[in-house]
């Protein structure tokens, strides 16, 4: 396009048509009088008779005098032309400097054609003139200016795909300031030929550029609109490379970028396709705060998917996110951590071992010192404990941790805490200590929780720990324990938590208070279904009800 500097032309975009299909015949005569530099002038001949072809597809397109982007395209023409025919007129005549100089300067030429035909085939191709200068229909909710506005940003978005690299530039900051001013603005017009030449900028030779373009780019990927776009143009391998090599901004950028984008399941994939994971795991150890929480967050997001996780495994990830938990600079970089360990140990048995071997039981407990224990820190132990000696969870503070989630924990964190006390407790032992810790009444009051799964996972958890005396006690003098568990005993497929309530009431069953409590908030209508639908226990408990009801009324006579 049109250099700074330039003279403001009144001619129209008609009038420098006319001029450079003029100039077309004159360059070509000129070209071809040249005897030197045979195979150049022949490249740029073949380029100049491709000229008038693209000159009057050019002005056939409907936007051809609407947009200043036709106008400024003739003009780049025109110039290049003005430029061929005096570099022609100097080697007719042989008064150039020297030879390697001209050599230069008719690359230089044909690089400038080059650039003239493809700006040529963009505009008339790809749908720039017309993305450029489509109107807005005005309606009463949308102003003029807003119209005008939207026009302008679409000339703006079209400008980073025309021209040579400093135009784009150019058109880039200006992008970045509309991006700050007005970003509902620039999403509303966005096409994907605005993002094919943005992804394309990323691979500019200019560190400037690049930095500039990842900003945009980070921008638009953080409002989740245009993820897939990004992806489909090829964004994940220059990103990539950002993160491994860019600047500091440019490192944090692109990783915040990977960050949004690896919230889908197949860009994960992709993003470990290209290499991604060793350079987030060395941005993990090495980065900045925020560059670090985002690296963690993006490794976080792709051991989400199970069929990449040892290929994380083999990046060194464990270790990496195990120091994350001991030494990370922000707290969200320790939530991410504890989260990809939860992911990681989910079903691979492997990668559990290497946690444990690694040391990442004692992180997790450490983490969870805090005063709103995180819930992937209990999932992740919860995948865990069982495959650690009972001895070492004890030594280690298993116990005291666990009780403090389910004081202060999320309902979230207490479910998971109540899975790891069934996985942790295998032993008589195990099961009295944690009964000895206080966790049965906070047990029992999960059992009041809306959700199934949270009351399921409590009512699994005590009757565990029912299997120690000492620990039905304290059931027995809990008063809620009772009226919750025969809640349980509803028979409706959504609750499953009946099972293990009905072992619960069955060993508190031959305590003649808890029969008649039982009796008293209707378990035997329950038991009665239950029984038909082969719960196990739920039979026998049924009778035991039945007798004790029997017996109840005839000392009453």
């Amino acid at each position: 396009m049109v250099e700074d500097g330039d003279e403001v032309d009144a001619r129209s975009t008609e009038d420098w048509l006319l001029h450079a299909q003029e100039l077309v015949p004159v360059v070509l005569d000129k070209a071809r009088e040249v005897k030197g530099f045979a195979g150049r002038w022949k490249m740029i001949v073949a380029k100049l008779e491709q000229i008038p072809s693209q000159l009057s597809d050019l002005s056939s397109h409907p936007c051809f005098s609407k947009n200043a982007l036709c106008k400024e395209q003739l003009q780049a023409v025109s110039k290049t032309l003005g430029e061929a025919i005096e570099l022609a007129e100097l080697c007719v005549k042989e008064k150039y400097e020297g030879k390697l100089r001209m050599q230069s300067d008719l690359d230089a030429l044909a690089g400038k054609l080059d650039l003239n035909l493809r700006d040529c085939g963009l505009l008339i191709k790809t749908g720039v003139l017309g993305e450029a200068t489509l109107p807005l229909t005005v309606s009463s909710s949308v102003a003029e200016s807003d119209v005008a506005t939207h026009n302008n940003i679409r000339e703006l978005l079209a400008r980073l795909q025309i021209g040579h690299l400093e135009a784009k530039h150019r058109a880039l900051d200006s992008v970045v300031e509309a991006m700050k001013e007005d970003e509902k603005s620039v999403l509303a017009v966005l096409g994907r030929s605005n993002i094919a030449a943005l992804v394309q900028l990323l691979t500019a030779t200019s560190p400037r550029i690049r930095e500039k373009t990842v900003t945009v780019i980070c921008s638009l990927a953080e409002t989740g609109s245009c993820e897939n776009w990004l992806v489909s143009e090829g964004v994940l391998p220059p990103l990539i490379r950002l993160v491994e090599s860019g600047s500091v901004v440019g490192k944090e950028k692109a990783t915040i970028s990977l960050q949004r984008l690896s919230m889908s399941a197949e860009t994960a994939r992709a993003i470990v396709g290209h290499g991604g994971v060793r350079p987030l795991v060395a941005l993990c150890q090495t980065g900045d705060s925020v560059s670090q929480a985002a690296a963690a967050c993006t490794l976080k997001n792709i051991s989400a998917v199970p069929e990449v996780r040892q290929a994380l495994a083999e990046e060194g990830i464990v270790t990496v996110m195990i120091n994350l938990l001991n030494c990370g600079i922000l707290l969200g970089s320790k939530e991410h951590a504890a989260e990809c360990l939860q992911n990681l140990t989910a079903s691979n048995e492997n990668l559990r071992k290497s946690v444990i071997s690694e040391g990442g039981v004692r992180s997790l407990l450490a983490y969870l010192d805090g005063p709103l224990p995180q819930e992937s820190a209990v999932g992740a132990l919860r995948n865990l404990v069982g495959l650690v000696p009972e001895e070492s969870l004890v030594s280690l503070g298993l116990i005291p941790r666990l009780t403090h989630v389910l004081k202060s924990g999320s309902l979230g964190a207490q479910q998971a805490a109540a899975a790891a006390i069934c996985c942790a407790c295998s032993s008589t032992d195990m099961k009295k200590m944690v009964g000895e810790a206080g966790c049965i009444p906070l047990l029992v009051k999960m059992l009041e929780a809306k959700s199934n799964s949270v009351r399921e996972v409590a009512a699994q958890a005590i009757a565990s720990l029912m299997v120690v005396s000492q620990n039905r006690r304290e059931v027995k003098k809990d008063d809620k324990s009772v009226p919750n568990l025969v809640q349980l005993l509803d028979p409706s497929p959504q609750n499953t938590a009946k099972k293990y309530a009905v072992t619960c009431l069955g060993s508190l069953s031959s305590c003649k208070k808890c029969k008649k409590l039982m009796i008293s908030y209707g378990a035997i209508g329950y038991l009665k279904k239950l029984t038909e639908m082969d719960i196990p226990g739920a039979k026998k408990l049924h009778e035991r009800l039945e007798r004790g009801k029997f017996r109840s009324l005839f000392s009453k006579k």
